[in-house]
């Protein structure tokens, strides 16, 4: 282990990484008891799984050499005119945003907002992107966002199955769809027992029997057809339709709730998002009345606070997966909402005009384009189209993709008589040039639009004021901001939430992902234009296999989710293979995350619960019951190490030989794989696969609920077993995501981090997570109970406060006290998980030794203000803690009812005046906000 001292070097990355300094490490060590970093890891991991070696990674780099590698490896990256369509687009992301949302760390520090007083600015920004998708698809509600487009269709076909009424167990879809989207809607349905059907819907007569159909809008081939009566007709024989909608076509075409649709999917990729070689991208999802309950993952509602004003919140919160486990119908925790945010200011600063403007000189593109190749002889496979051509030529295809890429262009070679051309707001008439070059004709100087008549939008869209105030820049920046300054995130101080790892997102890791040669490839790309991103991607791996002891890793699942549901389905497979079919059973202990059983349901598994003993640990006489009772059909179990419970746990090396003796396969989760990177390694100690998260551990940035990245890494048995994809070279499994690499745009981050700790910058962050927890736990024991340790009672990367006792004997809740510590100008630790009633703290590496100071003399404050509660000083309904949080009107008001004065209202603890920060709202009433549900903008009257 390396001691503090030797990485106090003025340039080494790890020194600026790591909040605590070596004085500050030896202080708090001096308070739990151990005299070195190396004898704390000593004690707390159980020797059975320790690991002594050094890792195998190169030296850290300093921030300068970093920049620079990134730099060379961009530069093997060639971006070129990208005219391949297939759902990714080129865009221009306005300055104003790219400036002050994408690179602004009041934005992309920031966590998913479950403390909604705290979250007012981006949860507006998210009510803004819901309207832009309501009203766009013509369907009353949608949701804050989705991974991509493929994995949103993917939640659609299972959303139709749990709303409809068709016995059917086939979904249709048609052959017009985006290639990875049928591909991902593959992966996603054999283990399901849903036939994915596909069927030439122009041609071919849909099925006598099934329950759902989806349907491309305009079709992948660029095919403008109207659906109306092929809607009608499946809704006759009780099946649910979905429509995978291009957004900026919406602005022309006749929206999908208009022709029928139950469900609208698709990506807000092309509102100004980059192509990232294939994301984040915020992918979307809008349903008719009636399904707004069934919809997955997130969505912002209008509620009010404690004074009646309208307030943000995510509503109906009882469908999360912690809560419904292994009836979760969807694994999707948290999605792409700083993409979400960026394609929902696009719309506000274009607003409706702008965005007609945009999709009306896109199509005139595409349809002068048309005009010179047929003029030219090129036959078009179909004659009405929103921005993309299908050109027929016999046995030339490969022959024009190629003279079009020696021109710059990238076109898309369908098969070797036909040739894909999409437009896009990027389009110039250079462009056009070098296309009708490729295909040996001279073009022409204008094109005639060819829009089907009767599909022509007729309806307005993104009538609410928000969508034409902010239309100059100042308006727009000023906009933002007042929007961020609503906002708690990194940028203004702690946020220690236990299992979410809030630990800095240095900029230097951050700089490269707005590069163009990294922002600006299509993930379809040829090989020979993208060898930057390949290396880049193969260090990544190579690397990530190392710290964890595995033998491959993939980086295609855009998500912790996702990285799950692929490791579960590399070990379903594996079991197929093998002939063990019936091998079907997920043991997963009583603590875990509950998108762990959400995955195993989706990977087509059976969940059976493990129970914890008194200790929170996985109680391994019902794990020998449980194995014991599934012996013949056990397939996994998935288990959390450290534990959910914030616990190195003792038996886990046991645990793994036991499951493994039965024939199953080990799942370590890795969310918490900060705590054991360079001490140990779960591919060593008996796990087979983890998933790893990418936005905790290795620094992507949470962004107010995403994106992040969930790569999974597998022992050599079931690497071949990894997500493949059909448009990629690489064998394997079925796509989990849309792109082969996934989120791959933000790739740069996590690969910085890694080049520029180096194998002793690791070990000493996770060794200095671990002294944080504990010296969190030893200065607050005395006055919470922390509720779980393991060896010598030390805790791992996090602890949790048990506030159950002290609720029972004064009536303080969990919420007051997490509200109350806005007051005290912090963000609250988790709260209620993994187990009701507590607080979960984790302070990270990050933060030095005064502002985990801070923390812990606000939580001992808050416990003497409790004190007087209990002791009847204040009214149990009228304390500074039923009031929480504190507002500047409130406090200014000139009636002060309350028995308490207003400067403890307003600055407790004595903290720094001129550092206030002030929530914008009071506490909110969820009850209100679910029981009247609103999930778009409401009018400027709702506000007053």
């Amino acid at each position: 282990m390396t001691d503090p001292i030797e990485l106090a070097r003025s340039d080494a990355f790890a020194r600026r990484h790591i909040g605590a300094s070596a004085d500050e490490q030896r202080r708090m060590l001096e308070t739990i008891g151990y005299g070195s970093i190396d004898e704390l890891m000593t004690a707390a991991i159980p020797e059975v799984i320790r690991w002594h070696g050094t890792l195998d990674l190169p030296a850290a780099a300093t921030e300068a050499e970093a920049i620079a590698e990134l730099r060379a490896l961009a530069e093997r990256n060639r971006p070129m005119v990208s005219m391949i369509g297939l759902g990714y687009h080129g865009t221009h992301t306005p300055a104003v945003i790219r400036r002050n949302v994408l690179e602004s760390p009041a934005w992309y520090t920031a966590y998913t907002p479950y403390q909604p007083e705290i979250s007012q600015g981006r949860l507006e920004a998210l009510l803004n992107f819901q309207t832009v998708i309501a009203d766009l698809t013509g369907l009353p509600v949608a949701g804050a966002s989705l991974l991509d487009e493929a994995t949103a269709a993917a939640e659609a076909m299972t959303l139709a199955r749990r709303a409809g009424k068709a016995k059917s167990n086939v979904y249709v879809v048609d052959a017009d769809t985006l290639p990875q989207t049928i591909a991902v809607l593959a992966t996603r349905a054999e283990p399901l027992g849903i036939e994915v059907r596909v069927v030439d819907v122009e041609r071919d007569e849909l099925p006598s029997e099934f329950y759902g159909l989806h349907l491309q809008y305009p079709g992948a081939s660029g095919a403008v057809r109207d659906h109306a009566a092929l809607i009608a007709a499946a809704h006759e024989r009780g099946a649910l339709v979905a429509v995978a909608a291009d957004l900026l076509a919406l602005c022309l075409l006749r929206e999908p709730g208009a022709i029928g649709a139950d469900i609208a999917v698709g990506s807000a990729q092309r509102f100004g998002v980059p192509m990232g070689f294939g994301g984040p991208h915020a992918g979307y999802m809008s349903v008719r009345a009636g399904l707004e309950r069934m919809l997955p993952g997130r969505l912002v509602g209008v509620s009010r606070d404690a004074d009646g004003s309208a307030a943000y919140r995510l509503a109906l919160q009882t469908r999360e997966q912690h809560i419904r486990r292994e009836k979760a119908t969807s694994n999707i925790c948290t999605a792409q909402v700083l993409l979400a945010v960026i394609a929902s200011m696009y719309a506000v600063y274009h607003g409706p005009e702008g965005l007609r403007a945009i999709a009306r000189r896109t199509h005139d593109v595409a349809a002068r384009l048309a005009a010179g190749l047929t003029a030219g002889g090129v036959e078009l496979a179909h004659g009405a189209f929103f921005d993309t051509l299908t050109a027929v030529v016999p046995g030339r295809a490969d022959e024009v993709v190629a003279a079009a890429a020696g021109r710059g262009v990238n076109l898309r070679r369908i098969d070797v008589d036909r040739v894909g051309i999409s437009c896009d707001e990027t389009t110039t008439d250079e462009h056009l040039a070098a296309v009708w070059g490729a295909f040996d004709v001279t073009g022409v100087e204008a094109g005639s639009e060819v829009l089907p008549a009767g599909l022509g939008r007729t309806s307005d869209y993104l009538t609410n004021p928000v969508f034409s105030a902010h239309h100059s820049e100042t308006a727009m920046l000023r906009y933002l901001r007042r929007l961020s300054d609503k906002d708690y995130a990194l940028d203004r101080g702690m946020i220690p939430l236990g299992s979410c790892t809030m630990k800095l997102n240095a900029t230097t890791e951050m700089e490269p992902i707005t590069w163009s040669e990294f922002a600006e490839l299509h993930p379809f790309a040829p090989a020979e234009q993208t060898e930057g991103y390949r290396q880049l991607v193969a260090d990544l791996e190579r690397w990530l296999a190392e710290v964890t002891g595995y033998d491959a890793v993939s980086l295609q699942p855009n998500a912790g989710s996702q990285g799950e549901f692929a490791g579960l389905l590399a070990i379903r497979s594996y079991h197929r293979d093998r002939g063990d079919d019936h091998r079907d059973v997920c043991l997963i202990p009583s603590s875990a995350h509950g998108t762990n059983a959400a995955s195993a349901v989706m990977a087509g598994m059976r969940v059976v619960v493990v129970a914890c003993d008194g200790d929170g640990n996985v109680d391994l006489v019902d794990l020998d019951r449980k194995i014991e009772q599934q012996r013949d059909r056990l397939a996994a179990i998935m288990v959390t190490y450290p534990s959910t419970h914030g616990v190195y746990e003792t038996g886990i090396a046991e645990l793994c030989a036991k499951v493994h003796d039965a024939g199953g396969q080990v799942y370590v989760d890795g969310a918490n794989l900060n705590a054991l990177l360079g001490f140990a390694k779960p591919g060593q100690f008996g796990a087979d696969v983890s998933h790893l998260n990418l936005h905790k551990t290795f620094c992507i940035p949470h962004g107010g609920g995403g994106p992040g990245v969930g790569p999974v890494a597998v022992r050599s048995h079931l690497a071949p077993f990894l997500p493949g994809h059909p448009l990629h070279a690489e064998k394997g499994v079925g796509p989990v995501a849309a792109a082969p690499q996934g989120s791959a745009g933000i790739l740069p981050i996590p690969w910085a981090y890694l080049r520029m700790m180096g194998p002793e910058g690791l070990a000493q962050a996770t060794g200095v997570a671990v002294l944080s927890a504990n010296y969190v736990a030893a200065r607050l024991r005395d006055h919470y109970p922390v509720l779980y340790a393991g060896n010598k009672g030390l805790v791992a990367h996090e602890c949790i406060l048990d506030l159950r006792p002290i609720t029972k004997a004064s009536g303080v809740t969990v919420d007051d006290v997490a509200k109350r510590l806005i007051d005290y100008g912090f963000h609250a630790p988790t709260m209620s998980f993994p187990v009701a009633g507590t607080l979960m703290v984790e302070p990270t590496e990050s933060e030095d030794l005064a502002e985990l100071d801070r923390f812990c003399d606000a939580m001992i404050a808050i416990r003497g203000e409790i004190d007087r509660v209990a002791a009847g000083e204040w009214p149990a309904g009228d304390n500074p803690l039923a009031n929480a949080p504190h507002t500047a009107s409130m406090v200014t008001a000139d009636d002060w009812p309350h028995p308490y004065p207003r400067s403890l209202a307003a600055y407790p603890g004595g903290g720094d005046r001129s550092a206030k920060y002030w929530p914008p709202v009071r506490r909110i009433d969820g009850a209100y906000g679910d029981r009247n549900l609103v999930c778009s903008c409401p009018s400027p009257a709702a506000y007053e």
